[in-house]
C-alpha cells in the first residue's frame, strides 16, 4: 500500500546456515551508513500484546495486517507479513512498517523457532511492507527484492519519512533505506534454500507497482504473493492498471494450492483468491474507457464515479485509482 503524503555490500558468509541457488548478480552498494549498527540502537516502544502469527501451512506463518490506514497505535504494521522456517534457517517476506513492529516480529519469531533469520525478503517498496527492513539486515539477513526495488526506495524514501514521522511518532525511529543485495530481474527467478526447503522468487513487470516480488513456497505449494494480491482491502494502482491485469492471468498459472495476499486474511484458495481483484480492476477499466469515449474528462468522472463494490478503505483509494487508470487509458 502506498503511504499517504501530507504537510555496503557483504559477501555472502560460509556456514550461514541456507544457500543461494541460481545465477548471483552483481550488485554494488549505493548506499552506506550502516556501520556500528545494531537492533540496540533502536529505542524501543510498548505493545499492548505480542505480534500473533497463524501458521497457515507446515512451518509457514503469517501475521495478518488489521485494515486501517497508519496510526501510531499500529506503528505502521497494517501489511501481512510471512515467516518460513527451513531445516537451517529462516527467510522472512516483507520487514514490517516500522523497525518497532519489526523488533516485535523477531520476538515472535523467537517464539517459534530457535533458526536463524538468515533472509529478508521485500515484496515491493511500500513502506508498510519495508520500514522495518533495517531491523533485519542489521541481525545478518540478506534483502532480496526486485532489481528496481533499490531505486524506488532511494526515490522515495524521504518522503516516506516525512510522513510516517508524523503519522507514526517514536515507532518509526531508526528507520532507514537498505542496499538490496539480492536483486531479482524479470528475465530470472531465483531460489533460496532453506535447508530442504526451496523457495522461489520472481520479479515481475509493472503492475501493483513497478518492483513487485513473489514468493513460491516449494515444500507447501504456497505462493506469496505481496500486493499483487488485495483481498477485503480496495487494491491500489501505483504501477499500471493493464500491467496489472496482465500480471494476474501469469499468476494464475503458478502451480500453488493457497496464496498469502500483502493484505487480506491470512491465506485463501489459489488461483480463485484472484476473483475479485480481477473483477474489480476489470470494472475500473470499463468504466474508464467508457468515460473517454464519451469524452468526459477525469474531474467529471470523479465527480460521478463508477461504483467501487464493498471494498474496504475505497473512499480514498478508489478515486486514486479511477485518476491512475484515466491518465493510462488515455493514451490508449
Amino acid at each position: 500500500m502506498e503511504v499517504p503524503v501530507g504537510p555496503g555490500k557483504r559477501a555472502p558468509t560460509e556456514g550461514e546456515g541456507s544457500r543461494v541457488i541460481g545465477p548471483a548478480i552483481d550488485r554494488r552498494a549505493l548506499l552506506g551508513g550502516f556501520a556500528g549498527f545494531t537492533a540496540a540502537t533502536l529505542p524501543r516502544t510498548t505493545r499492548a500484546a505480542p505480534l500473533p502469527l497463524v501458521e497457515v501451512a507446515p512451518g509457514l506463518f503469517v501475521h495478518v495486517g488489521p485494515h486501517q490506514d497508519f496510526t501510531p497505535a499500529n506503528r505502521g504494521g497494517i501489511a501481512n507479513l510471512a515467516l518460513i522456517v527451513g531445516g537451517e534457517a529462516v527467510a522472512v517476506v516483507d520487514a514490517g512498517g516500522s523497525p518497532a513492529q519489526a523488533r516485535d516480529f523477531l520476538e515472535a519469531i523467537a517464539a517459534r523457532t530457535d533458526r536463524p533469520v538468515r533472509h529478508a525478503i521485500l515484496t515491493h517498496h511500500h513502506p508498510d511492507h519495508v520500514m522495518g527492513a533495517a531491523v533485519f539486515r542489521a541481525i545478518g539477513a540478506r534483502i532480496w527484492g526486485h532489481a528496481r526495488l533499490e531505486a524506488a526506495l532511494l526515490d522515495r524514501f524521504a518522503t516516506y519519512r516525512a510522513a510516517m514521522d508524523r503519522l507514526l511518532g517514536a515507532a518509526i525511529d531508526g528507520a532507514e533505506p537498505v542496499p538490496v543485495e539480492e536483486p531479482v530481474v524479470i528475465e530470472t527467478p531465483r531460489r533460496i534454500d532453506l535447508g530442504g526447503r526451496v523457495l522461489e522468487l520472481r520479479a515481475w513487470p509493472t503492475a501493483h507497482t513497478d518492483c513487485d516480488l513473489t514468493v513460491r513456497d516449494t515444500a507447501t505449494g504456497t505462493l506469496i504473493a505481496g500486493d499483487l494480491l488485495f483481498l477485503e482491502r480496495i487494491p491500489v494502482i501505483d504501477g499500471s492498471l493493464l500491467g496489472w491485469l496482465r500480471a494476474m492471468d501469469e499468476l494464475a498459472r503458478i502451480p500453488a494450492r493457497l496464496v498469502v495476499p500483502g493484505h487480506g486474511p491470512a491465506s485463501a484458495p489459489w488461483p480463485e483468491a484472484l476473483v475479485p481483484q480481477r473483477r474489480y480492476l476489470e470494472d475500473l477499466a470499463a468504466a474508464v474507457r467508457r468515460a473517454i469515449a464519451r469524452g468526459r474528462s477525469l474531474s467529471a468522472l470523479l465527480a460521478q464515479p463508477p461504483p467501487a463494490g464493498d471494498w474496504l478503505l475505497s473512499s480514498n483509494d478508489h478515486p486514486r485509482n479511477i485518476t491512475a487508470a484515466y491518465k493510462e487509458l488515455e493514451w490508449e
